[in-house]
């Protein structure tokens, strides 16, 4: 049973049972009305409550029925609440918990409304790319007043009962309980207090006005296009929110339907969901039985007190779960403890942090340079220089240390796991965990399994990035994993821009028009060119076929690392991050071009983010064939987390999809063609080649 009937004297209960959220499915919506049916064919019952069962009144739509024929099968949400309206009855919404988009529409159409303290209230659908669908655009306005209800509809974040419930002139709650416990008893003795009120209240028929309509409204539009400029869905909700003030209830009601149906179709709404289902997605392992026994971590010891280790480390202590630090010397592991603590000062002085939480948090860190105080930890994890000789010495020693069980984790972000698993007599505990840096700010964890990694590590380590807030996604062990394999190309592609005729500014300029957060020149400068430099000196022994532009090995001879050097790509002032475009670099460029013997050509932004993001998805799909990855939306998590790829998109997969893969393969076979290009570099992975000749997508199923 989705909806529970039951009579408690001359008061009807209907309880929505749909574990885990009491989502509106269509089984549910079904069981709602036959329950309003049969209470009101009952003679004996006076008055009707809506309520949930377990830990939601109702948090909306059934997600598992998005894009199916059930999610629109009568009875639609829309039928519900108009048979809710209908009811010659009084209803009354017993909310607890949560109540969100659907769940609170649902409640919008009761006449009565009573909530339990510590309840959730949201209209969260603009996080899906849509506004809400089922009357929440024009009913909330009318119990909360057209300010309040359109900042809860265009943010969608919940919002608590109980600070609801003290707005002036609400009209939300009528009542709210003393506790969740008692709220089902007090809910039927209010309902049985209003059973002979007539006429029943119905929100659609309180007034909704703004008294400075048009310059509000104006305002509003202002605002969300600076908050979200490639988005349309906030600024379709202000539309909405506004044809409630401009309009009989029916006629805004039409109006919504008419915008949802167009946000609906968007592109941007079709990434955002996508995003919403591969968030979900990346935590499930196709081997690893969600039920899987996890191992207990209790506490934490990170090796390596700088800046990557400081920040891995208060992940844990942020928690609540003790970390121990282990450096070399007294003098490392001072210069870690005060960047930690100047990191926790600065969100103290923001209002982010109070301060007894600094202190808690401070509490739980310790220090040592003996490898020997590390023995009780449950998981370690290294942060220590990115040589594999450096690896081994440190896995050699935990081997020796840690107890029976403990988890021994490495943050290595392009060396090979399994070696790293080798040196130690038991590789079955062994498991990577790549942080990106700064490793207490950025949300993406990539988890790379070893070829004997044991189930129940890799069970422990993905629920322990849920508790520690980080996005987990799973590898398989290959040079760079998903992110790095990919960015590797991404930026060889850059370089090959710069060789034939465009200059940094122009690259990043193209692309952060896309949407990145930052373009690839700008973003070697943040990292640190050295980074990419020591790589392609390790390429040039293992690898001596592939291409490279030789631009950026020349910076790097010039000294130029980045902002850590004040100078990269970009001149940076002291004390600022600005890119400012430098001659220097253009000239350098321009003289590697007279030596190569090139002509620069003018290159659209078109090419310039085509070349950039193909890069991308020629990779991807090459990581999907190699079961590197085990599905290309985990692929997208990676870049929307990690790399700063426009949400908006949806991921370099999805997008590929959208564009359609013929034409990505098409535009493929055009850069082949270029001769100062790499020919082998853009020979469409076998996987791409496959799908766009079948008329496939990636993602088959968004």
């Amino acid at each position: 049973m989705t909806a529970e009937y039951k009579v408690h004297g001359d008061v009807a209960v209907v309880t929505i049972n749909n574990p885990p959220v009491n989502g509106l499915g269509h089984a549910t919506r079904v069981g709602i009305t036959k329950g309003l049916e049969q209470a009101g064919s009952d003679p004996s019952v006076k008055a009707i409550v809506i309520t949930g069962a377990g830990k939601a009144f109702s948090g909306g739509a059934d997600i598992s029925e998005f894009g199916k024929p059930a999610a629109s099968a009568e009875p639609n949400l829309h039928s519900v609440i108009l048979a809710l309206e209908a009811s010659d009855k009084p209803v009354v919404a017993a909310i607890h918990s949560i109540a969100m988009g659907g769940g609170l529409e649902l409640a919008l159409g009761c006449n009565w409304r009573i909530a339990a303290p510590g309840a959730n209230i949201a209209l969260p659908e603009v996080k899906l790319g849509i506004l809400p669908g089922a009357g929440g655009t024009q009913r909330l306005p009318r119990v909360l007043g057209v300010e309040t209800a359109l900042n809860m509809i265009v943010s969608g974040e919940p919002v608590k009962s109980e600070l609801l419930a003290q707005l002036p002139g609400q009209k939300l709650f009528d009542r709210m309980a003393a506790s969740p416990e008692s709220l089902l008893e007090e809910a039927i003795a209010f309902a049985r207090s209003v059973a002979d009120a007539r006429p029943l209240p119905r929100v659609r028929d309180l007034p909704c006005k703004h008294p400075l309509g048009d310059a509000y409204f104006q305002f509003a539009r202002n605002m969300v296009k600076g908050m979200a400029k490639n988005l349309p869905a906030p600024a379709k909700c202000v539309d909405a929110v506004e044809a409630a003030t401009q309009n009989k209830f029916d006629d805004g009601l039409a109006r919504e339907r008419e915008l949802f149906a167009s946000l609906l179709i968007s592109p941007e709404s079709r990434a955002l969901r996508h995003i919403f289902f591969a968030e979900r997605a990346a935590s499930k392992i196709p081997d690893v039985p969600a039920d899987t026994p996890q191992r207990e971590i209790k506490s934490v010891a990170v090796i390596g007190a700088g800046t990557m280790g400081g920040g891995i480390s208060m992940n844990f202590l942020n928690a609540g779960i003790p970390v121990t630090v282990l450096e070399m010397k007294q003098e490392a592991l001072d210069r870690g403890v005060a960047t930690i603590r100047k990191n926790y000062e600065a969100q103290v002085k923001k209002g982010k942090l109070k301060a007894d939480q600094y202190e808690q948090r401070m509490s739980l860190l310790k220090t040592t340079l003996d490898y020997a105080d590390l023995k009780d930890a449950d998981l370690v994890i290294e942060a220590v220089f990115e040589e594999m000789g450096v690896k081994q010495k440190v896995f050699e020693q935990l081997d020796a240390v840690m107890k029976p069980g403990a988890i021994l984790a490495s943050n290595t972000s392009t060396l090979d796991v399994n070696k790293i698993a080798a040196f130690t007599r038991r590789p079955q505990d062994v498991v990577g965990m790549h942080f990106f840096s700064p490793a207490n700010v950025m949300k993406l964890l990539e988890v790379i399994r070893a070829e004997k990694t044991a189930k129940d590590v890799l069970a422990t380590v993905m629920g322990l990035a849920r508790k520690i807030k980080k996005t987990a996604v799973v590898s398989g062990v290959c040079d760079g994993f998903i992110g790095n394999r990919m960015i590797e190309q991404y930026s060889r592609q850059a370089g090959f821009l710069l060789d034939e005729g465009a200059l940094p500014a122009q690259v990043d300029r193209a692309i952060e028009r896309f949407g990145f957060a930052m373009g690839p020149f700008r973003m070697g400068d943040l990292a640190g060119n050295d980074i990419g430099w020591a790589i392609r000196k390790r390429r040039a022994v293992e690898h001596p076929d592939m291409k490279y532009s030789r631009t950026a090995d020349k910076l790097c001879e010039l000294g130029r690392f980045g902002q850590k050097t004040g100078a990269g790509w970009y001149d940076y002032q002291p004390g600022k991050r600005d890119a400012i475009p430098s001659e220097l670099v253009n000239k350098m460029i321009e003289d590697h071009r007279k030596e190569l013997g090139i002509t620069p050509r003018k290159i659209p932004d078109e090419e310039i983010v085509q070349r950039l993001v193909y890069s991308l998805v020629n990779e991807g799909a090459r990581i999907l064939e190699d079961g590197i990855a085990s599905k290309a939306s985990d692929i997208d998590m990676v870049y929307l987390t990690g790399y700063g790829f426009p949400i908006h998109r949806g991921g370099p997969m999805l997008y590929a999809d959208q564009v359609g893969l013929f034409n990505v393969v098409r535009a493929m076979k055009r850069f082949q063609k270029n001769p100062r290009d790499d020919q082998k570099f853009w020979e469409p992975a076998p996987l791409l080649a496959r799908l766009a000749a079948e008329g496939k997508t990636f993602n088959q199923t968004t």
